[in-house]
């Protein structure tokens, strides 16, 4: 089971704005007409109801996802269609987490149930066409914008395993054989260490008790450091409410084996450390085991409390342990007799966009101007043409570009930069 993976997601870019005028029988002065482009899809992850965990796996091939792009404006004032949203089905309980440029990550949601939805990337906005430039001084307007690029995201996202139980314990302690013994998992096993290289996630149902127990595969010393693949089996015993703590009765010294995993724990979420935890004594179907059983209970003494010994080999004990698990989680939530209308929630992460032009020096002679709106003007229009390149500057002085260019100490046979074009300031 792939439990994290990184994907890069676009949104659907805005459509063009049009440049066009009306041209009738018997109207031969019409007026401007072009329509604005639709904006682009916007793209949500959202968590659909009975997806696998597994399912995060797909996502690792598809690498890149874009939305869906807005139509472009039409003549006769015809506005673009709007892209449709585009929701990425993610498994119940992954984190979504945004990697900027350098390197951070932004915890944008959690979700942790079915329903939630998270917007991830704003699809652009419909470029303006040429009508919406019509004025007192400009009445065949030249001008249009071109849509917005949609944003563009690279994105992390991170599954924590949604289980009742968490089952903890040093490598080789038989964590795989106990999740045999008590449900119909069938993990790998083997008898060396770090066989387990993944969470299991198993179902243990009864008459009277139903939970969900993950195996979080053998812990070491470092493992809240990353020690080998410590970061990735912690973060899925963070959900659990929970913990079954076997350790192995063959060992030299339990009592350092507990601690030290407990250790872990805490240095990885001191939350975890004070998780209500049942200790476990495992292999006790050994006569070197059993014959210590009160050893083994004073050992541990009362750093573990009240002791469960079990043997996942051959399931004695086994019965006991989860009934105690059954009993310390509390009773069995009704189930629906039918499937519920599950209610859409969508968390909305804050975004910031530019509100003012950004104006920067390009070397001796040239000046940058950084502002989208201005930019989507700039990238539809011929500025081969003396009358758009009239008509851009009323609407750059209506943006009040121009006097901040002239604050900014431009002078005349300067390069201004905007975009990918470049004009000689006058």
């Amino acid at each position: 089971m792939i439990d994290e993976v990184e994907i890069q997601i676009k949104a659907g870019n805005g459509g063009n704005g049009a440049i066009t005028f009306r041209r009738e029988k018997f109207v031969p002065r019409g007026g401007p007409d072009g329509g604005d482009g639709g904006h682009g899809g916007n793209v949500y992850l959202g968590v659909t109801e009975g997806l696998p965990s597994t399912a995060l796996e797909a996502l690792r091939y598809r690498g890149r996802i874009v939305g869906y792009g807005g139509g472009r404006g039409e003549r006769m004032q015809r506005r673009g269609k709007d892209g449709d949203n585009l929701v990425v089905p993610v498994p119940q309980g992954t984190e979504v987490v945004q990697v900027d440029a350098a390197g951070e990550e932004h915890l944008l949601a959690d979700l942790a149930r079915v329903g939630l939805h998270v917007l991830v990337a704003e699809g652009g906005r419909g470029g303006r066409g040429n009508r919406r430039f019509v004025g007192s001084t400009n009445r065949v307007p030249l001008l249009a914008e071109a849509g917005e690029e949609g944003q563009e995201v690279h994105l992390r996202l991170r599954l924590k395993l949604l289980a009742d139980v968490g089952v903890v314990g040093r490598p080789n302690a038989g964590k795989s054989s106990l999740l045999t013994a008590i449900s119909a998992a069938r993990p790998r096993v083997a008898a060396h260490p770090f066989t387990t290289t993944e969470p299991v996630l198993a179902v243990v149902e009864g008459e009277e008790h139903r939970f969900i127990a993950a195996e979080v595969p053998g812990l070491i010393e470092g493992a809240h450091r990353g020690v080998g693949l410590g970061f990735r089996f912690l973060r899925h015993a963070e959900r659990t409410r929970l913990l079954v703590h076997l350790v192995d009765g063959t060992s030299a010294d339990v009592r350092a084996d507990l601690e030290q995993v407990n250790g872990e724990l805490e240095a990885y979420n001191p939350d975890l450390a004070s998780r209500p935890q049942i200790v476990a004594v495992n292999k006790v179907d050994l006569p070197e085991v059993r014959s210590r059983i009160e050893e083994l209970r004073r050992e541990l003494g009362s750093a573990a409390g009240p002791i469960a010994f079990v043997s996942a080999l051959t399931g004695e004990g086994t019965a006991a342990l989860v009934e105690r698990v059954a009993a310390a989680l509390g009773p069995v939530a009704e189930r629906p007799r039918r499937r519920q209308r599950v209610e859409v929630e969508v968390i909305e992460p804050e975004r910031f966009r530019p509100r003012r032009p950004r104006i920067e020096r390009e070397g001796k002679e040239r000046v940058r101007v950084h502002w989208t709106p201005l930019e989507r003007i700039v990238d539809r229009v011929d500025l081969q043409d003396s009358r758009v390149i009239a008509q851009l500057r009323r609407e750059m002085t209506r943006m009040g570009v121009v006097r901040m260019l002239e604050s900014f100490g431009l002078v005349p046979g300067e390069t201004v930069c905007i975009g990918g074009s470049e004009l000689e300031w006058r």
